[in-house]
């Protein structure tokens, strides 16, 4: 989308300096090459910590690690279903993010 100065006109970031605060913290979290993985291997789907370290491939200490930084920035949701963690991304602007990060990063579209 072309935005015109009229268009620029009515975008006021100064008064969104929240929202402009979570979208850094979201983005210095998701740029950790393992962060990255674990965005693309979630999607839009809920997915649980086991089958995040089956596809990604290192440690569950590790993995547990970085889904926490990601936790921590509002990145990620949990829900816990008896002894099993699950994990998905909490919002949706996030989610659009997501699917143009998958599009150029992860190899593939959702």
């Amino acid at each position: 989308m072309n935005m015109t100065a009229a268009d620029w006109d009515e975008v006021d970031l100064l008064d969104k300096d929240e929202h402009i605060e979570q979208a850094s913290r979201a983005m210095k979290a998701m740029s950790h090459p393992l962060r990255l993985k674990i965005l693309c291997v979630l999607g839009d789907k809920e997915v649980s910590v086991q089958d995040i370290v089956d596809h990604v491939g290192t440690s569950q200490s590790n993995i547990s690690q970085h889904l926490a930084i990601l936790r921590d920035k509002g990145v990620l949701r949990t829900r816990k279903d008896a002894n099993r963690v699950y994990y998905r991304v909490g919002d949706t602007r996030t989610l659009k993010l997501l699917g143009m990060m998958r599009d150029v990063f992860c190899g593939f579209t959702k």
